[in-house]
């Protein structure tokens, strides 16, 4: 069964074994880690040797950050209470076996919302004013005076309506652009979003269908699940405008790249902007390294200086948590794949 409280400990006399999965960079002070009150013994393992790890650990830290390796090493999982992973999408974690189970699973929630919203805001600014534009004349010595679309009065969709999804919204809105939102539950009168529309193709008349033709830029910041896989295809691609840009900072899978290959080459859209993709890294033979029109991020729209301090401190709040038996924050929603009150 899938709980949405998490276990707590269960009052054996030893303490708490924690496992920190990690893939070969260690989380910054550790030993803020392996001093914690109340907290056994430490172990950190890669994922060749997460299986010999886990038997008897109730914690584990999942700190590298796009890992399967605990899928395959889940049958030694003989007393995990709880996964914490630092990152914000666990889409790499939600296997049968976690999901069907009792073990709690946590996430980096809040870590990455705003140098995400940012980096959003960056994108847009460089398509409206042209700025990839204006580097790779200077490369090339060539002065070409030219006019560019102002930011303010654009509109946003943003599919996608957590946390980072409505940082994103607040930031936009706050540089003059009308934003709403596409997400599980359609709604009106959002604080963020104002309108949020169903992030369906599905709903005829309504939901994207309706939303995509409308904007100006199209944002994904959605988590990866069954419902948001390749969302964004041929399909939606062809109800977006011919000036639109996208912006990807979600999970790759939730674009096809070839039809966007074929959208952008077509000039069904105007650009794209990516900061996540399929594969990573993007394979050196993908046309979208060398089309003008399409920046290529490498997965670091949220990393800003002191980020992954930021995870530990996280992390030791929620550790800090479960050792004194008390509710965990960033609890996902095993089912759905994301936290409760996305």
């Amino acid at each position: 069964m899938t709980t949405g409280t998490p276990p707590q400990p269960s009052g054996a006399p030893s303490a708490p074994r924690l496992v920190v999965l990690h893939g070969g960079e260690l989380p910054p002070g550790r030993e803020r880690i392996d001093g914690r009150p109340g907290l056994g013994a430490v172990d950190y393992a890669t994922a060749d040797t997460l299986g010999d790890a886990l038997p008897g650990a109730r914690v584990l830290l999942v700190w590298d950050l796009f890992t399967e390796a605990l899928t395959a090493a889940w049958p030694k999982a003989d007393a995990l209470e709880w996964v914490h992973a630092a990152t914000t999408g666990v889409d790499n974690l939600m296997f049968p076996g976690l999901v069907e189970s009792g073990t709690a699973v946590t996430n980096s929630r809040g870590v990455f919302d705003r140098p995400i919203a940012e980096t959003v805001l960056g994108f847009v600014i460089s398509f409206a004013k042209g700025l990839h534009i204006t580097r790779d004349l200077q490369r090339e010595r060539t002065w070409k005076w030219r006019e560019t679309e102002p930011v303010a009065g654009r509109h946003a969709l943003v599919i996608g309506t957590g946390g980072i999804g409505r940082a994103i919204a607040r930031m936009l809105s706050a540089a003059g652009m009308t934003v709403e939102g596409a997400g599980r539950t359609p709604r009106t009168g959002d604080p963020d979003f104002g309108t949020v529309v169903e992030a369906s193709l599905a709903v005829p008349g309504a939901g994207l269908r309706e939303a995509l033709p409308r904007a100006d830029y199209v944002v994904a910041a959605a988590p990866l699940t069954p419902a948001t896989r390749e969302l964004i295809g041929a399909e939606a691609l062809g109800l977006m405008r011919p000036t639109a840009r996208l912006i990807n900072v979600g999970r790759g899978p939730t674009v096809v790249e070839e039809d966007l290959v074929r959208a952008l080459r077509s000039g069904d859209i105007a650009g794209a902007a990516l900061d996540v993709f399929a594969a990573e890294p993007l394979p050196p033979d993908s046309p979208l390294w060398s089309m003008p029109q399409v920046i290529v991020s490498p997965h670091m729209s949220g990393d800003v200086e002191g980020w992954k301090d930021e995870l530990v401190r996280l992390f030791l709040d929620e550790l800090d948590r479960y050792l004194a038996g008390e509710p965990l924050r960033n609890v996902v929603d095993k089912r759905r794949g994301y936290p409760a009150g996305h």
